[in-house]
Protein backbone atom coordinates (compact mmCIF):
# COMPACT_ATOMS: atom_id res chain seq x y z
CA UNK A 1 0.00 0.00 0.00
CA UNK A 2 1.43 3.40 -0.94
CA UNK A 3 1.64 6.43 1.31
CA UNK A 4 -1.15 8.16 -0.56
CA UNK A 5 -3.42 5.19 0.00
CA UNK A 6 -2.70 5.18 3.79
CA UNK A 7 -3.52 8.87 4.17
CA UNK A 8 -7.23 9.71 4.59
CA UNK A 9 -7.10 12.30 1.86
CA UNK A 10 -4.84 10.37 -0.46
CA UNK A 11 -5.96 9.65 -3.99
CA UNK A 12 -5.69 6.22 -5.54
CA UNK A 13 -4.75 5.65 -9.12
CA UNK A 14 -7.91 5.37 -11.21
CA UNK A 15 -8.71 1.88 -12.47
CA UNK A 16 -8.59 1.42 -16.21
CA UNK A 17 -11.93 2.17 -17.79
CA UNK A 18 -13.92 -0.77 -19.07
CA UNK A 19 -17.07 -0.84 -21.13
CA UNK A 20 -20.05 -1.49 -18.85
CA UNK A 21 -22.14 -4.57 -19.29
CA UNK A 22 -25.69 -3.56 -18.35
CA UNK A 23 -27.38 -6.91 -18.81
CA UNK A 24 -27.32 -9.64 -16.16
CA UNK A 25 -27.79 -12.24 -18.90
CA UNK A 26 -26.69 -15.77 -18.21
CA UNK A 27 -26.45 -18.63 -20.66
CA UNK A 28 -29.04 -21.32 -19.88
CA UNK A 29 -27.68 -24.34 -18.06
CA UNK A 30 -26.12 -27.22 -19.95
CA UNK A 31 -28.92 -29.64 -19.10
CA UNK A 32 -31.61 -27.23 -20.29
CA UNK A 33 -29.79 -26.48 -23.53
CA UNK A 34 -29.23 -30.15 -24.28
CA UNK A 35 -32.84 -31.02 -23.45
CA UNK A 36 -34.17 -28.25 -25.69
CA UNK A 37 -31.85 -29.21 -28.53
CA UNK A 38 -32.82 -32.87 -28.17
CA UNK A 39 -36.55 -32.11 -28.30
CA UNK A 40 -36.18 -29.88 -31.37
CA UNK A 41 -33.92 -32.42 -33.09
CA UNK A 42 -36.38 -35.22 -32.38
CA UNK A 43 -39.27 -33.20 -33.81
CA UNK A 44 -37.19 -32.34 -36.87
CA UNK A 45 -36.32 -36.02 -37.34
CA UNK A 46 -40.00 -36.94 -37.11
CA UNK A 47 -40.93 -34.44 -39.82
CA UNK A 48 -38.00 -35.53 -42.00
CA UNK A 49 -38.91 -39.19 -41.57
CA UNK A 50 -42.50 -38.48 -42.58
CA UNK A 51 -41.31 -36.67 -45.70
CA UNK A 52 -38.88 -39.46 -46.54
CA UNK A 53 -41.41 -42.27 -46.09
CA UNK A 54 -43.88 -40.44 -48.34
CA UNK A 55 -41.13 -39.76 -50.92
CA UNK A 56 -41.80 -36.04 -50.60
CA UNK A 57 -45.53 -36.25 -51.30
CA UNK A 58 -47.44 -33.53 -49.38
CA UNK A 59 -49.89 -34.26 -46.63
CA UNK A 60 -53.53 -33.20 -46.97
CA UNK A 61 -53.08 -30.04 -44.80
CA UNK A 62 -50.11 -29.06 -46.97
CA UNK A 63 -52.19 -29.39 -50.15
CA UNK A 64 -54.91 -27.31 -48.53
CA UNK A 65 -52.38 -24.59 -47.65
CA UNK A 66 -51.15 -24.57 -51.26
CA UNK A 67 -54.67 -24.22 -52.62
CA UNK A 68 -55.37 -21.34 -50.22
CA UNK A 69 -52.16 -19.51 -51.08
CA UNK A 70 -52.63 -19.77 -54.84
CA UNK A 71 -56.10 -18.29 -54.45
CA UNK A 72 -54.76 -15.26 -52.55
CA UNK A 73 -51.83 -14.06 -54.66
CA UNK A 74 -53.30 -10.64 -55.28
CA UNK A 75 -51.66 -7.27 -54.72
CA UNK A 76 -50.41 -5.69 -52.52
CA UNK A 77 -49.92 -8.86 -50.46
CA UNK A 78 -47.80 -10.53 -53.11
CA UNK A 79 -45.37 -7.61 -53.38
CA UNK A 80 -45.17 -7.28 -49.59
CA UNK A 81 -44.50 -11.00 -49.25
CA UNK A 82 -41.78 -10.85 -51.90
CA UNK A 83 -40.11 -7.94 -50.12
CA UNK A 84 -40.19 -9.71 -46.76
CA UNK A 85 -39.05 -13.05 -48.12
CA UNK A 86 -36.05 -11.38 -49.79
CA UNK A 87 -34.68 -10.44 -46.36
CA UNK A 88 -34.44 -14.11 -45.39
CA UNK A 89 -31.50 -14.89 -47.67
CA UNK A 90 -28.53 -13.20 -49.30
CA UNK A 91 -26.51 -10.61 -47.39
CA UNK A 92 -29.15 -9.61 -44.80
CA UNK A 93 -28.76 -12.64 -42.47
CA UNK A 94 -24.97 -12.30 -42.54
CA UNK A 95 -25.19 -8.58 -41.79
CA UNK A 96 -27.37 -9.42 -38.80
CA UNK A 97 -24.79 -11.97 -37.64
CA UNK A 98 -22.04 -9.35 -37.92
CA UNK A 99 -24.17 -6.88 -35.95
CA UNK A 100 -24.70 -9.54 -33.27
CA UNK A 101 -20.96 -10.00 -32.89
CA UNK A 102 -20.35 -6.25 -32.68
CA UNK A 103 -22.96 -5.96 -29.94
CA UNK A 104 -21.74 -8.97 -27.96
CA UNK A 105 -17.99 -8.33 -28.02
CA UNK A 106 -15.98 -5.93 -25.88
CA UNK A 107 -13.03 -4.12 -27.40
CA UNK A 108 -11.66 -4.60 -30.89
CA UNK A 109 -10.34 -8.12 -30.35
CA UNK A 110 -13.47 -9.18 -28.47
CA UNK A 111 -15.78 -7.89 -31.18
CA UNK A 112 -13.74 -9.59 -33.88
CA UNK A 113 -13.91 -12.90 -32.03
CA UNK A 114 -17.67 -12.56 -31.48
CA UNK A 115 -18.28 -11.64 -35.13
CA UNK A 116 -16.30 -14.67 -36.31
CA UNK A 117 -18.28 -16.95 -34.02
CA UNK A 118 -21.63 -15.49 -35.07
CA UNK A 119 -20.88 -15.72 -38.79
CA UNK A 120 -19.46 -19.23 -38.36
CA UNK A 121 -22.65 -20.43 -36.66
CA UNK A 122 -24.73 -19.06 -39.53
CA UNK A 123 -22.42 -20.53 -42.17
CA UNK A 124 -22.34 -23.97 -40.53
CA UNK A 125 -26.13 -23.92 -40.27
CA UNK A 126 -26.33 -23.12 -43.97
CA UNK A 127 -24.02 -26.01 -44.81
CA UNK A 128 -26.07 -28.45 -42.73
CA UNK A 129 -29.26 -27.22 -44.33
CA UNK A 130 -27.84 -27.63 -47.84
CA UNK A 131 -26.73 -31.15 -47.03
CA UNK A 132 -30.17 -32.11 -45.72
CA UNK A 133 -31.87 -30.63 -48.79
CA UNK A 134 -29.73 -32.72 -51.11
CA UNK A 135 -30.16 -35.84 -48.96
CA UNK A 136 -33.96 -35.71 -48.74
CA UNK A 137 -34.51 -34.16 -52.19
CA UNK A 138 -38.15 -33.20 -51.60
CA UNK A 139 -39.75 -31.58 -54.67
CA UNK A 140 -41.27 -28.13 -54.34
CA UNK A 141 -44.92 -27.39 -55.07
CA UNK A 142 -45.78 -27.22 -58.80
CA UNK A 143 -43.88 -24.37 -60.48
CA UNK A 144 -47.02 -23.01 -62.14
CA UNK A 145 -48.31 -22.06 -58.68
CA UNK A 146 -45.22 -20.09 -57.66
CA UNK A 147 -45.51 -16.37 -57.00
CA UNK A 148 -41.75 -15.89 -56.56
CA UNK A 149 -38.52 -17.32 -57.88
CA UNK A 150 -37.16 -20.45 -56.18
CA UNK A 151 -34.49 -23.04 -56.86
CA UNK A 152 -33.27 -26.32 -55.44
CA UNK A 153 -35.13 -28.80 -53.31
CA UNK A 154 -37.78 -27.90 -50.75
CA UNK A 155 -36.91 -29.55 -47.43
CA UNK A 156 -36.04 -27.85 -45.14
CA UNK A 157 -36.88 -24.32 -46.22
CA UNK A 158 -33.68 -22.34 -46.66
CA UNK A 159 -35.32 -18.98 -45.99
CA UNK A 160 -37.04 -20.25 -42.83
CA UNK A 161 -33.85 -21.84 -41.51
CA UNK A 162 -31.59 -18.91 -42.34
CA UNK A 163 -33.87 -16.17 -41.01
CA UNK A 164 -34.51 -18.08 -37.77
CA UNK A 165 -30.78 -18.62 -37.31
CA UNK A 166 -29.99 -14.96 -37.98
CA UNK A 167 -32.76 -13.84 -35.61
CA UNK A 168 -31.48 -16.09 -32.85
CA UNK A 169 -27.88 -14.99 -33.31
CA UNK A 170 -28.85 -11.31 -33.18
CA UNK A 171 -31.01 -12.00 -30.12
CA UNK A 172 -27.88 -13.35 -28.42
CA UNK A 173 -25.94 -10.21 -29.31
CA UNK A 174 -28.72 -7.98 -28.02
CA UNK A 175 -28.93 -9.98 -24.78
CA UNK A 176 -25.28 -9.19 -24.13
CA UNK A 177 -25.68 -5.45 -24.74
CA UNK A 178 -29.19 -4.25 -23.94
CA UNK A 179 -31.10 -4.11 -20.70
CA UNK A 180 -33.59 -6.96 -20.14
CA UNK A 181 -36.75 -4.99 -20.97
CA UNK A 182 -35.31 -3.63 -24.21
CA UNK A 183 -33.86 -7.03 -25.07
CA UNK A 184 -37.24 -8.73 -24.73
CA UNK A 185 -38.81 -6.17 -27.06
CA UNK A 186 -36.18 -6.78 -29.72
CA UNK A 187 -36.49 -10.55 -29.30
CA UNK A 188 -40.20 -10.27 -30.06
CA UNK A 189 -39.48 -8.17 -33.17
CA UNK A 190 -36.89 -10.68 -34.39
CA UNK A 191 -39.23 -13.61 -33.74
CA UNK A 192 -41.99 -11.92 -35.74
CA UNK A 193 -39.55 -11.22 -38.60
CA UNK A 194 -38.33 -14.83 -38.76
CA UNK A 195 -41.88 -16.17 -38.54
CA UNK A 196 -42.99 -13.77 -41.27
CA UNK A 197 -40.20 -14.84 -43.61
CA UNK A 198 -41.12 -18.49 -43.13
CA UNK A 199 -44.82 -17.90 -43.70
CA UNK A 200 -44.15 -15.98 -46.92
CA UNK A 201 -42.57 -19.12 -48.37
CA UNK A 202 -45.88 -20.91 -48.00
CA UNK A 203 -47.90 -17.89 -49.13
CA UNK A 204 -45.77 -17.56 -52.29
CA UNK A 205 -46.36 -21.29 -52.96
CA UNK A 206 -42.66 -22.15 -53.20
CA UNK A 207 -42.63 -24.37 -50.09
CA UNK A 208 -44.88 -26.81 -48.33
CA UNK A 209 -45.70 -25.93 -44.69
CA UNK A 210 -43.68 -28.92 -43.50
CA UNK A 211 -40.57 -27.44 -45.12
CA UNK A 212 -40.95 -24.24 -43.12
CA UNK A 213 -41.68 -26.08 -39.87
CA UNK A 214 -38.58 -28.21 -40.40
CA UNK A 215 -36.50 -25.09 -41.03
CA UNK A 216 -37.61 -23.58 -37.73
CA UNK A 217 -36.91 -26.80 -35.82
CA UNK A 218 -33.48 -27.16 -37.40
CA UNK A 219 -32.60 -23.56 -36.56
CA UNK A 220 -33.77 -23.96 -32.96
CA UNK A 221 -31.62 -27.08 -32.57
CA UNK A 222 -28.53 -25.38 -33.97
CA UNK A 223 -29.03 -22.22 -31.91
CA UNK A 224 -29.30 -24.19 -28.68
CA UNK A 225 -26.06 -26.03 -29.46
CA UNK A 226 -24.36 -22.81 -30.60
CA UNK A 227 -24.85 -21.28 -27.14
CA UNK A 228 -22.11 -23.61 -25.93
CA UNK A 229 -19.74 -21.34 -27.88
CA UNK A 230 -20.73 -18.38 -25.71
CA UNK A 231 -17.71 -18.59 -23.33
CA UNK A 232 -15.38 -18.74 -26.34
CA UNK A 233 -17.11 -15.87 -28.14
CA UNK A 234 -16.93 -13.62 -25.05
CA UNK A 235 -13.99 -14.76 -22.88
CA UNK A 236 -12.53 -11.39 -21.88
CA UNK A 237 -15.42 -9.57 -20.29
CA UNK A 238 -14.74 -9.25 -16.53
CA UNK A 239 -17.86 -7.16 -15.98
CA UNK A 240 -20.08 -9.83 -17.51
CA UNK A 241 -21.67 -12.06 -14.83
CA UNK A 242 -21.64 -15.18 -17.00
CA UNK A 243 -18.16 -14.92 -18.53
CA UNK A 244 -15.38 -17.15 -17.21
CA UNK A 245 -12.94 -14.22 -17.25
CA UNK A 246 -14.14 -13.01 -13.90
CA UNK A 247 -16.89 -13.38 -11.28
CA UNK A 248 -19.95 -11.20 -11.18
CA UNK A 249 -19.48 -8.04 -9.18
CA UNK A 250 -22.33 -6.35 -7.38
CA UNK A 251 -20.32 -3.53 -5.83
CA UNK A 252 -16.89 -1.92 -5.69
CA UNK A 253 -13.83 -4.17 -5.32
CA UNK A 254 -12.94 -5.04 -1.72
CA UNK A 255 -10.41 -2.86 0.09
CA UNK A 256 -8.53 -3.14 3.32
CA UNK A 257 -5.97 -5.55 4.68
CA UNK A 258 -4.82 -8.02 2.10
CA UNK A 259 -6.13 -5.98 -0.82
CA UNK A 260 -3.52 -5.20 -3.48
Amino acid sequence: MTASEREPGGERDPAPAREPHPTPWRRPGTARLLAFAAVCAALFAAVALTVSLRHGAPLAPERAALHWSTAHHGEPLRSLARALTATGSGPVPYLLAVLAGLLAGRGTAGRLRAVICAVAVLAVGQAIRYGLMELLARPRPPAEDWAAHASGYAFPSGHATTSALAAGILAWGIARRARPAAARTWWAVLALWAAGVGLTRVYLSVHWPGDVLAGWLLAATLLALALFLDPFACPDCPDCPDCPAGPARTGPPPTGKGAP
